[in-house]
C-alpha cells in the first residue's frame, strides 16, 4: 500500500464519530477529501515516504533550522511561487525550446507536475542520499537532451548558464511567494540572503555557474538576464495550459486563483512580455487576498505534512550506533 494511501487511512481513522465506528463526522470527512485531492495533484498517490524518514539523525542538505526549510514549508507560497517560476522560465527561449521538444507538459502535465514537486520536496527534506540520488537523476536526463534552438544554435540542457537561469528563476519566485504569503513569517533582509546563498547548493549540485547567492546578486542577475528574455509562441502556450490546467471543475478554480496570484510575482516587464493585464488592484485586492484563502483552506486539510514529519523526526533523532560500536572508554 502506498505511503498516501496508510496515511489517508490514519487521519480517517481518527475521524470517526465517536460511537458510530467507521463513519467519519462530515468536516473531517471533507478534510479527508481535500487532502487525497491535494497530494494527488501535487505529490502523486505514493508519498515515498522511505525518502524522508531515514537514517535518524541525517539532516538532509539543508536541516529543519535552515531558512529552506521555512521558506518552503509554506504551502501558499510555494504553490503561488511554483506557478509564478513557471512563467518566468517560459520567457527563456532556450530553456522553453528544450521544454518544448523534450518535455511531456502538453500531454501529462499532472506527470511533469508531480514530478518537479517531488524534486523540490525531496532536495529540501529528503535524507542525504535520497536528494543526492534525485540531483544525480536529473543530471543524468539533462545529459541526454540535445536539440537546436529556432535559430539553429545547438542547445543542451546540461549548460551552465541555462541551468543558472532556471534555478534562478524558480528560487526568486519561490522566495518572493513566502514575502508575499507568510504574514509575520517574512525573512528578514538578511535570512532572505541566507536563503539563497543556501539553496544555491542545488543549483550548483545541478553544474549551474554563477548562481546569485544574495539580494544583491539576484537582482543584477535579472537585470542581466532580461536582454535574453522574450515571450516565443511556445511560452505562450505553455502559460495558457499552465493558467487553464485542471484535471477538475474545483482543480481548475483552484489553479487559476493560484496563477493569478502568481501573476502579482512576476516582474512588470515579465507580465507584459507574457501579455499578461491585471490592474494593480485586481492582483492586490483580489488575487492575494483568495491565494490566501486557498492555502489557509490547504493548510486546515493536510495538517502537517507527512513528508515534514517524517523528514522532522529523521533529522532530531539520534544517529543510530553502529553494531559493536559506539561504546565509552
Amino acid at each position: 500500500m502506498s505511503d498516501g494511501r496508510i496515511a489517508d487511512r490514519r487521519i480517517a481513522a481518527g475521524a470517526e464519530r465517536p460511537g458510530r465506528p467507521g463513519r467519519p463526522r462530515p468536516v473531517e470527512a471533507l478534510r479527508l477529501r481535500l487532502l487525497r485531492e491535494v497530494n494527488s495533484t501535487v505529490h502523486g498517490a505514493d508519498l515515498h515516504l522511505e525518502r524522508y524518514d531515514r537514517p535518524p539523525g541525517d539532516p538532509g542538505l539543508f536541516g529543519p533550522d535552515s531558512v529552506v526549510w521555512q521558506v518552503h514549508g509554506h504551502p501558499a507560497g510555494m504553490l503561488v511561487g511554483g506557478f509564478a517560476a513557471l512563467m518566468l522560465q517560459a520567457l527563456h527561449p532556450v530553456a522553453m525550446r528544450a521544454v518544448a521538444e523534450h518535455s511531456d507538459y502538453r500531454t501529462d502535465p499532472v506527470g511533469r507536475l508531480h514530478r518537479t514537486a517531488r524534486f523540490v520536496s525531496t532536495t529540501t527534506l529528503g535524507s542525504s542520499a535520497a536528494a543526492e540520488a534525485a540531483i544525480s537523476d536529473v543530471r543524468r536526463i539533462h545529459g541526454h537532451v540535445r536539440g537546436r534552438d529556432t535559430g539553429g544554435r545547438p542547445y543542451r540542457a546540461d549548460d551552465p548558464d541555462l541551468l543558472c537561469w532556471v534555478h534562478t528563476a524558480e528560487t526568486a519566485c519561490f522566495l518572493a511567494g513566502h514575502q508575499v504569503f507568510a504574514g509575520a513569517g517574512r525573512l528578514s533582509p538578511a535570512q532572505c540572503d541566507d536563503y539563497l546563498a543556501e539553496v544555491a547548493q542545488i543549483g550548483q549540485l545541478l553544474g549551474a555557474d554563477g548562481v546569485p547567492v544574495s539580494r544583491a546578486g539576484l537582482v543584477r542577475y535579472l537585470v542581466g538576464a532580461r536582454g535574453a528574455l522574450r515571450a516565443t509562441p511556445e511560452a505562450l502556450e505553455a502559460v495558457a495550459l499552465l493558467r487553464g490546467f485542471g484535471r477538475t471543475r474545483r482543480e481548475r478554480l483552484a489553479v487559476r486563483v493560484l496563477t493569478n496570484a502568481a501573476t502579482g510575482l512576476l516582474p512588470h516587464w515579465a507580465r507584459r512580455a507574457l501579455g499578461i493585464r491585471r490592474p494593480w488592484a485586481v492582483r492586490r485586492l483580489w488575487d492575494r487576498p483568495l491565494a490566501r484563502l486557498l492555502g489557509a483552506v490547504m493548510v486546515w486539510a493536510c495538517g502537517l505534512s507527512p513528508i515534514r514529519a517524517a523528514a522532522t523526526a529523521r533529522a532530531r533523532a539520534r544517529p543510530a550506533v553502529p553494531a559493536g560500536g559506539g561504546g565509552t572508554r
